[in-house]
């Protein structure tokens, strides 16, 4: 049975320990991250689409400063240090937020955007808002920057579906289970209840990186064995854990000037800064139904995790049926052009029936082309440049460029909504951006295969 499943999965038997740890690791990020995300969408909508764009020019600014302090940790560290250390920091701003909602409700206090919301809610939901728009993204560049350190590019195409749908299992739990519990109370205590409970998923997410870090080091099918042993004379496994250990060192700008003087790492920048104008414009467009349909604090938090648990669904789906295999056949470049094809297509339809339904469906079907089939090719990007730059600056463009092309796409939407246009108009705007992107994501796939033949024609033999 077990063999069965890594052929249909697509991951050799040799590479199952690996597989499945690195699924559940991802699995304990998304759960701990989707008892949050429904939290922190409905405080950004609690006053209002204006105080939201707002708070993503603010979240842009932070991503860039969250960006360089990381850059600083990884350049003194190792990737069994500052990993753990990011994860816990996390960890303790869950803690320090819950405790200043529990406190304040303690005392009579309601939550952001009711009748009895006190400053202290008001600028704990803002703040949050930032961290957690920031954060979410760092975590999970993190992770795919420690994935692309563990496997190759071959590895990579065949594997990171079967990865990704154990962090698409976390998110749909932890969405689920928050549509569940939000449905059910209106409590003051709710968004310190959930607050907590991600907490304690990222605190399992340490424990699964650690044990994973130890077993890809002692692996002859991880590639932390493979570059590892060619660059040093095929030492033992407690000499390349030690080698593992090494600080990668460096300083806090090195991420931005990688991403600055390659053209490589700059053509993927362009590609999240397109995706991220798409994904911002289906965001205040969801965001805008959300808060026309609902009432309550409760009702918003219910509102966005039932989007989540939808698009979760959908994404587990195209993982296990599609992705799985459909990397592998049609590279890396055709890959990612699926994205932007589903992007235009989706807008055209939105644009002639806005409705709550079909908003769910358009949304499904675009964050699970996101998640389960560009997603996957996208990170495999990475996997022909330096661990310098898989820490420092891969950060950089995921977070920081994402975060800038999120305050572009507040800027379309603005300028839409001063205009006065319709979602007909967004539409015809899409196609042309489309095109660009499409021939973006074919010249990428061109750029990594030759990186890829370069990287193996100069490693030691």
């Amino acid at each position: 049975m077990a063999d069965t499943v890594s052929r249909i999965l697509n991951f050799k038997k040799a590479e199952r320990p690996l597989a499945l740890l690195s699924a559940v690791y991802f699995f304990c990020i998304l759960c701990g991250y989707f008892f949050l995300r429904p939290v922190r969408d409905a405080m950004g909508v609690a006053r209002g689409m204006g105080e939201l764009r707002w708070l993503f020019v603010g979240t842009a600014v932070v991503s860039l400063l969250f960006v360089l302090a990381f850059g600083g940790l990884v350049a003194r560290t190792n990737r069994r240090r500052f990993i753990p250390i990011a994860y816990l920091f996390v960890i303790g701003c869950l803690i320090v937020f819950s405790g200043m909602l529990i406190a304040d409700g303690a005392a009579g206090g309601g939550l952001i955007g009711t009748d009895t919301e006190t400053p202290v809610a008001r600028y704990v939901g803002y703040i949050f808002f930032v961290w957690l728009s920031t954060v979410n993204l760092f975590v999970t560049s993190v992770f795919w920057a420690f994935m692309v350190d563990i496997f190759d590019m071959r590895q990579g195409k065949r594997m990171f579906a079967f990865i990704g749908i154990g962090g698409t299992l976390g998110a749909l739990v932890g969405g689920s289970a928050t549509a569940v519990i939000s449905g059910m109370t209106d409590s003051v205590y709710l968004p310190a209840g959930l607050m907590l409970t991600g907490a304690a998923f990222f605190g399992m997410a340490i424990a699964v990186m650690l044990t994973l870090d130890r077993l890809a080091l002692g692996s002859e099918h991880s590639r932390l064995t493979g570059d590892e042993a060619a660059i040093q004379g095929h030492q033992g496994a407690s000499e390349r854990e030690a080698a593992g250990q090494a600080n990668i060192g460096g300083t806090f700008l090195d991420g931005a000037k990688a991403v600055v003087a390659s053209p490589y790492l700059l053509g993927i920048g362009a590609y999240i800064v397109l995706m991220a104008i798409s994904n911002t414009l289906i965001y205040f467009t969801q965001a805008n139904i959300i808060l026309d349909n609902t009432d309550t604090f409760s009702q918003r938090v219910t509102g966005f995790a039932q989007f989540d648990a939808l698009a979760q669904g959908a994404t587990l789906f195209v993982q296990i049926f599609v992705t799985t295999h459909v990397i592998k056949r049609i590279g890396v470049g055709w890959t990612l052009v699926i994205l932007p094809i589903v992007t235009m297509a989706g807008f055209a339809v939105l644009s002639a029936w806005t409705v709550f339904g079909v908003m769910a469906v358009f949304q499904a079907v675009h964050r699970a082309t996101r998640y389960a089939v560009a997603r996957p090719a996208r990170e495999t990007l990475f996997s022909v440049v330096s661990t310098s730059e898989k820490y420092k600056a891969k950060p950089f463009v995921d977070v920081f460029l994402y975060r800038g092309g999120d305050v572009a796409g507040v800027g379309v939407d603005g300028m839409f909504a001063a205009m006065g246009l319709t979602l007909a108009w967004v539409a015809a705007a899409i196609v042309p951006v489309a095109g660009v992107w499409a021939m973006l994501c074919l010249a990428l796939g061109r750029a990594q295969q030759a990186k890829d033949a370069a990287r193996v024609s100069t490693r030691p033999l």
